[in-house]
């Protein structure tokens, strides 16, 4: 990062000299990271968890396993799958929409100008 000290007033370098004097000391009464997550991983570790399952993206272990299991909408979450596009740009043969979310730009333009949807449809 870098600043022009010259556009700074003899006022504004002291605050900023104030500024990065504190921040220094934090730092300097920080841990280092390693430290900190080998004592973060041992007392997961030490309590039955791993790191992975306390902060997302890990499995729940058996023991987790016990409780009741909430059943969730059958269409949350739920990937619908590829499917293969309806609508092609003509000015660019790789501009492609499958008719699922919003309308692509191109298309948005096209039929604001006037023209159908099913001037661009893909014929099979």
């Amino acid at each position: 990062m870098a600043f022009d000290l010259n556009a700074f007033s003899p006022q504004q370098l002291d605050a900023l000299i104030t500024q990065a004097k504190a921040r220094k000391t934090t730092l300097k009464k920080r841990k280092p990271l390693t430290a900190v997550r080998k004592k973060l991983t041992d007392l997961a570790a030490a309590e039955g968890y791993s790191i992975a399952e306390l902060f997302g993206g890990g499995a729940p272990r058996a023991a987790s396993a016990a409780a009741p299991a909430t059943r969730k909408s059958a269409t949350k979450g739920r990937k619908l799958g590829k499917v293969p596009p309806k609508y092609r740009n003509p000015a660019n043969k790789n501009e492609t929409w499958t008719g699922r979310g919003k309308q692509p730009l191109w298309l948005a333009a096209h039929t604001k100008k006037g023209r159908k949807l099913e001037e661009f449809l893909i014929q099979k």
